[in-house]
């Protein structure tokens, strides 16, 4: 498991748009093509997360008071999800996507990383602790990421055994899953994190999403 992890300052804007199978499963009617929806509910009853820990207020601002992850209690598998973060100095984070065991996430869904690559603990560790980075096997293609306080738009596009990072307007990483074939080594000779002990081409390419670290801020509004 990471350590030394810092808080995500805030996460705003967060939005899914689905492929209209998927969107006419769940009795949707509009354009999915170019619709996107909040992810959360005002209510939250559409997400899992400790009782009492998160709360959305008057202005429909999540907020949480431990750091714990939030989930949905959907799973997903093709999709396009967008929202919008800051980070604090030292920001070690990530959204999770495909988490098919919530309660082994480490091994059992996929992180794509944020980070404060400005700060020198993060950008002397491998690449693949940094903004954009599918954590421990492949890292951003480059360094998008604002500084500090600075808000950050990202969007994360699964299709497939295909994902696709966006960083502020930057393709930043795409990833083949089928090609993560081991446990020990990645596609490019380097070495995962040692406690990700399955190869991603194993995993199932459907399950919840998820937001790491407790955000002060959360507004679920579409873009």
């Amino acid at each position: 498991m990471k350590t030394s992890r810092s808080h995500i300052a805030a996460l705003a804007a967060i939005t899914i748009c689905l492929p209209l199978a998927q969107a006419q499963n769940k009795e949707q009617t509009t354009n999915i093509a170019t619709s996107f929806q909040a992810l959360f509910k005002v209510d939250l009853s559409d997400a899992t997360y400790p009782q009492g820990d998160w709360s959305m207020d008057k202005e429909g601002v999540l907020n949480a008071t431990e750091d714990q992850i939030i989930w949905t209690k959907d799973d997903y598998e093709d999709f396009i999800l967008r929202f919008e973060f800051k980070n604090e100095a030292g920001t070690n984070s990530g959204v999770f996507v495909h988490a098919s065991d919530t309660k082994n996430w480490i091994t059992d869904s996929i992180e794509i990383q944020l980070c404060d690559d400005f700060a020198e603990k993060w950008a002397s560790k491998p690449s693949h602790y940094q903004c954009g980075a599918v954590f421990g096997h492949q890292a951003a293609y480059i360094r998008a990421v604002k500084p500090v306080g600075e808000w950050n738009q990202m969007a994360i596009i699964c299709s497939g055994p295909i994902i696709t990072v966006h960083l502020n307007g930057v393709r930043v990483n795409t990833v083949d899953l089928s090609k993560f074939t081991s446990a020990v080594t990645n596609p490019d000779g380097s070495d995962p994190a040692p406690w990700q002990n399955k190869p991603l081409a194993t995993l199932p390419r459907k399950g919840k999403i998820g937001f790491q670290e407790r955000p002060k801020r959360v507004n679920p509004i579409p873009l």
